[in-house]
């Protein structure tokens, strides 16, 4: 017979192995939410299925897009919790194009709990379809190039991270009207002429000449890290914290949802971790709510004389979902935009290949954006240093 506290051992073992099988699915899961989902089920109890298929689902699902992908993972790991390896191989679909988003799905939840059931298990259970994919695969960083970031796992997280700090960035020059003396340019420097003729008297005259000298153009980042965006939030920290460890006194960086926060000295610390975790603690509404309208006009009344300059590139990284105002959103938008040199939007969900940008916020906001890209994985990005360098 088994005793009342070997079953709560057993009950929150289970429920932590669930937790990791979510997040190496894709879904953003930590202590916190495996706290709440402990207490939860510590007032319902397990009598009924829909009760805790429920209440897990309030407290592990933060968008409509995760739903799916949730409801797999749970009626596959909790079939049989204390047997992840036959779980894994348990009634499989048929092979189908990776085109199809509930293959996609459901392969990230098997490839989840087969990797949770222990790396001498999963070796023995190779499927028609991970044998297609060692075929077809033939490099894994070009794989993880083209992943998107909200199906990480721990384990591509951190490679990815460390790709992210190997990236170079170039900002695009700017020409400033400060001039260079040289030999090479259009204006006679007649000032330092005289001073070479009477540091080499009695020599041929040299001419000294002033050209025109550039500067790497300053970068404002915006970025919002309410709920929706939760899944993408943490990579674009770290994608923000190597831009700011490239170019130190070149680059000012906003975090936003509900109110809008100078994150810049924060990223100036050299550990990507302990920086992303300084701004973590900093935010007070971290995954809450979005008021893209009233952040953006905090910025244009209090920060953009200090740290926006006519040269500058602004990037605003967000997928559109605001809860505000709409017309203060476009009032605001439209006065950023005469502020600064180029103003460029960033959103993850162009990733996806059947996205429209239907929603109020980004109709309001696309004509008065120079440019609107995908920022959802790696590939994305190196595509935005491609544009940035072109400026």
């Amino acid at each position: 017979m088994i005793e009342p506290a070997d079953r709560a051992d057993n009950i929150t073992r289970h429920l932590i192995s669930f937790g990791r099988v979510l997040r190496r699915a894709g879904l953003a899961v930590g202590t916190r939410q495996n706290i709440d989902a402990l207490r939860a089920l510590s007032i319902l109890g397990l009598r009924k299925r829909d009760d805790v298929y429920q209440a897990l689902y309030s407290i592990f699902v933060t968008g409509h897009e995760q739903a799916a992908l949730f409801d797999q993972a749970f009626h596959m790991f909790w079939r049989a919790p204390a047997q992840l390896s036959q779980t894994a191989t348990f009634e499989l679909p048929a092979f189908r194009s990776p085109q199809d988003e509930k293959a996609k799905q459901s392969r990230r939840v098997r490839e989840a709990i087969a990797e949770e059931a222990g790396p001498a298990k999963r070796g023995r259970q190779v499927t028609r379809e991970a044998a297609a994919d060692v075929v077809l695969t033939y490099s894994a960083t070009e794989v993880l190039r083209q992943k998107d970031f909200a199906a990480f796992s721990t384990e591509e997280e951190a490679q990815a991270k460390r790709l992210l700090a190997q990236m170079s960035w170039n900002l695009g020059d700017r020409k400033v009207r400060r001039l260079r003396t040289g030999r090479d340019g259009r204006t006679l420097d007649l000032r330092q002429t005289i001073r070479w003729s009477l540091r080499h008297q009695g020599e041929l005259l040299k001419l000294a000449r002033r050209s025109r000298t550039s500067r790497p153009r300053d970068l404002v980042v915006l970025c919002d890290i309410s709920g929706s965006m939760e899944r993408y939030s943490r990579m674009l920290l770290h994608f923000m914290h190597t831009v700011a460890t490239i170019q130190t006194k070149r680059v000012e960086t906003f975090v936003f949802g509900t109110r809008l926060t100078r994150i810049t000295r924060s990223l100036k610390l050299r550990d990507v971790d302990d920086a992303v975790g300084l701004v973590a603690g900093k935010v007070n509404d971290w995954a809450g709510g979005t008021r893209i309208g009233e952040s953006l006009r905090e910025f244009n009344f209090d920060w953009a004389r200090r740290v926006l300059r006519s040269s500058s590139v602004v990037l605003i990284i967000s997928d559109g979902w605001d809860r505000g105002e709409i017309p203060l959103l476009e009032r605001e938008i439209a006065r950023l935009k005469r502020s600064c040199y180029r103003l460029i939007w960033l959103n993850p969900l162009l990733g996806y290949r059947d996205y429209e940008p239907l929603t109020r916020g980004i109709q309001v906001v696309l004509p008065h954006i120079d440019d609107f890209l995908p920022v959802h994985n790696l590939a994305s990005i190196e595509q935005l240093g491609e544009v940035m360098a072109q400026l």
